[in-house]
């Protein structure tokens, strides 16, 4: 009988998981990685969402017969350890591409034969190539062959193998408090039941979805990060709806995202080939982390990031706008500010966002994504509802100056700085520079 070792990672869940779809002896495991961790800040939000969906996965497995062994340590001790006490045939786990996590495995690999499933996306890297078997570099062609490609795929739900748990001695509880981090409150919902919700979304989500206090996004991304719910059920759900055309274009472009870093990893940290990343400059850098740049939309959406962990996708968009052309500042900082506080961070879909708005990515177009932050606010918050809920120093101020660069510019307004740029003359400075 095969022994094997689970290894859930992008994968909390038990529902339609092809990690639990084998036979035989098997350890399911999680390891906290203090390779991660350590650089992690000891208030992290990510580690109570995580520790909360791990607990849960354990209960879920103990359901089942099975349960969980819970690791606070490298994965490379881990290993050593278990494959000190146990005769393991395979280590099962879901692929990941990013840097550290492709030098993970090839490490874990040349200790035990690895098998990787595709769990974390609905496409292999290499299912979707050009006819010269080539990758894509621009996105509409790609989601062009993804939906013809879509029929064939096999969305059915996994069923679970013939698993007995592996009689193994099971270690005291891990807790947040002995890894060194702070419980912090974070809103934890059903991805199932935003999933219901969604589906009721959807007629309106095209048109609604910008707009930052209309409930109209998914809400999911969180959940598609850390795997709480699978990415082929999600796909299942929403591909015979005649209105889910324009979601699942936005779950392309994550899978697109993850396609690109896998085939050309130096975009983690490197342009495709624009050479230029702009001009670091420490005191526009801190007034931005600050959420003081005196640009009311784009301090909104920091205090919304900071204080929450999440930010409006269509306020990202504005905010790396600001970052990368009005202040051209590096969108290399712009990315690690995000990776450091975003709940739902994803290397692949953040890297290649930031590099999107920089417009220095595979479809380089850096005079062109400028944003017009007070546009953008007075289009989607015209009543300033999103800016004075996160903005209380600006509750008073008529909701058509939260719009108006030059009443800003103008007036002093108690607690609050005026804007760092004037947008018209920085974008013109941005791309003066882009093109020298």
């Amino acid at each position: 009988m095969m022994k094997r070792i689970l290894w859930f990672r992008r994968d909390l869940r038990v529902k339609d998981n092809k990690i639990l779809s084998f036979d035989g002896e098997v350890l399911p495991i999680f390891i906290f990685d203090k390779n991660i961790l350590q650089h992690l800040d000891k208030e992290d939000k990510r580690v109570s969402f995580i520790y909360f969906y791990v607990m849960k996965l354990k209960r879920d497995l103990q359901k089942l017969g099975l349960d969980l062994k819970i690791f606070y340590d490298t994965p490379q001790n881990v290993f050593e350890r278990l494959l000190q006490e146990y005769d393991f045939d395979e280590v099962i786990a879901s692929g990941d591409y990013d840097t550290y996590a492709k030098q993970r495995d090839r490490e874990i690999s040349h200790k035990l034969h690895f098998r990787y499933l595709n769990e974390t996306y609905l496409f292999k890297p290499n299912e979707v190539l050009k006819k010269d078997g080539t990758p894509y570099l621009v996105f509409t062609p790609f989601f062009k062959e993804v939906l013809k490609q879509l029929p064939l795929k096999e969305l059915s739900c996994t069923k679970i193998g013939d698993m007995k748990l592996l009689d193994a001695e099971y270690d005291k509880q891990v807790s947040l408090e002995e890894m060194g981090f702070v419980k912090k409150d974070v809103a934890i919902l059903s991805p199932y039941e935003k999933l219901e919700k969604l589906k009721q979304k959807l007629p309106l989500y095209k048109t609604e979805r910008d707009f930052m206090m209309r409930d109209a996004t998914s809400h999911l991304s969180v959940d598609l990060r850390f795997g709480t719910v699978g990415v082929r059920e999600i796909f299942r759900e929403l591909c015979n709806m005649k209105e889910s055309l324009e979601f699942i274009r936005e779950l392309v472009f994550r899978e697109f995202y993850g396609y690109l870093l896998f085939h050309f990893p130096s975009l983690e940290t490197h342009n495709f080939k624009y050479t230029f990343n702009g001009v670091y400059d420490q005191e526009k850098y801190e007034k931005f982390i600050k959420a003081k740049t005196g640009v009311p939309i784009v301090d909104a959406g920091l205090r919304e990031l900071l204080e929450t962990g999440y930010m409006h996708n269509r306020v990202r968009m504005i905010v790396a706008s600001f970052f990368t052309k009005d202040l051209l500042l590096p969108w290399q900082f712009g990315e690690a500010f995000f990776a450091k506080h975003l709940l739902d961070y994803d290397k692949a879909s953040n890297v290649l966002s930031w590099q999107w708005s920089a417009g220095t990515g595979v479809d380089p177009q850096p005079y062109f994504r400028v944003f017009n932050p007070y546009l953008q606010s007075k289009k989607f918050d015209k009543e300033g509802l999103y800016i004075k809920k996160y903005m209380p120093e600006l509750k008073e101020l008529p909701s058509k100056y939260l719009h108006d660069e030059a009443y800003l510019l103008s007036k002093d307004i108690p607690n609050y700085p005026k804007p760092m740029v004037v947008h018209k003359e920085a974008v013109k400075k941005a791309v003066e520079s882009f093109k020298n």
